[in-house]
């Protein structure tokens, strides 16, 4: 059951990194978080009232509100990162999320093993490699990258703080609603604040008809997110939680190749190089 739940994950960010690098090309990403995130909400809050899910508030539903504090700024900067940046490259970086719970384990007394210290210096070097040609002209921005690496810290404090946030199914359900309410309440914020400081909260050619339109594509987005939240929880709660973050991590590919098929995009070898590594870094850190 592990690496079911745990590959569904992997298909599920996948898609929906897709989905939101693509709408945040042409919506604001304020706007795609708060709409997809908003959209989640009135799904998950249908699923709270019919299972009696609010029968598991408690304490640890803290740990989910600060999950939901630190999503939207994770998938801002990542929906921007992949609106600057080749998805090729942008979406493995995004993976490195997984060296926080790998610190939280370091917080309560465990050690990285020889496997964990050969994947920092392999992530590292992806790092570099990816954003490298920067300084030759190659169209990947080292604003992208920048981004991506703080979008990827979110993440994993994203999946730290979930995974304590319940421990049945009904308690999951309630816990993912009071993140994605905290998400779109601070995502919210942000677009006022954005707004009132000159920034459009539409898009630029066909305003709130071109955001009803992309309606069907926001909710697979922001359901899609919060499915994967979910089946990873699953995933970590079945087995051991290295297994489930190692096919977790895998999201990339799934993004990569939805690029490369409906974007037909290409990267240079030597940004390939540093994606590749980048992912094989996380599959190490994963594993050690």
């Amino acid at each position: 059951m592990t690496a079911l739940f745990a590959l569904a994950t992997s298909l599920l960010w996948g898609l929906a990194d897709f989905g939101g690098g693509l709408l945040t090309r042409r919506t604001p990403a304020l706007t795609v978080v708060v709409v997809s995130q908003g959209i989640a909400v009135a799904v998950l809050g249908t699923v709270v009232a019919v299972t009696g899910a609010w029968s598991e508030a408690g304490p640890q539903l803290w740990f989910a509100a600060a999950a939901g504090l630190v999503g939207p700024v994770a998938m801002l900067a990542f929906y921007k990162a992949l609106a600057l940046g080749p998805m090729g490259v942008v979406s493995p970086l995004g993976s490195l999320g997984v060296v926080v719970p790998l610190g939280v384990g370091l917080v309560l007394g465990e050690r990285p093993g020889l496997l964990q210290f050969a994947g920092i210096g392999v992530a590292v070097v992806g790092v570099v490699l990816a954003g490298g040609p920067q300084f030759r002209g190659a169209p990947v921005q080292r604003q992208a990258v920048l981004l991506t690496l703080l979008a990827a810290f979110g993440f994993g404090a994203v999946m730290a703080l979930i995974g304590e946030a319940s421990t049945t199914v009904t308690g999951l359900f309630l816990a993912l609603f009071v993140q994605r309410v905290t998400n779109v309440v601070a995502g919210g914020a942000a677009l006022f604040v954005s707004v009132m400081r000159g920034a459009p909260a539409l898009p630029e050619d066909g305003g709130l008809r071109a955001v009803r339109s992309a309606l069907p594509a926001l909710a697979f987005v922001g359901l899609a997110d919060v499915a994967a939240n979910g089946t990873y929880s699953m995933a970590a709660q079945h087995g051991p939680v290295t297994v489930a973050a190692v096919l977790a991590s895998l999201y990339p590919v799934v993004t990569a190749l939805a690029a490369r098929g409906f974007l037909s995009e290409r990267l240079r070898g030597v940004q390939a190089a540093g994606a590749g590594l980048a992912l094989l870094g996380t599959v190490l850190l994963a594993t050690g």
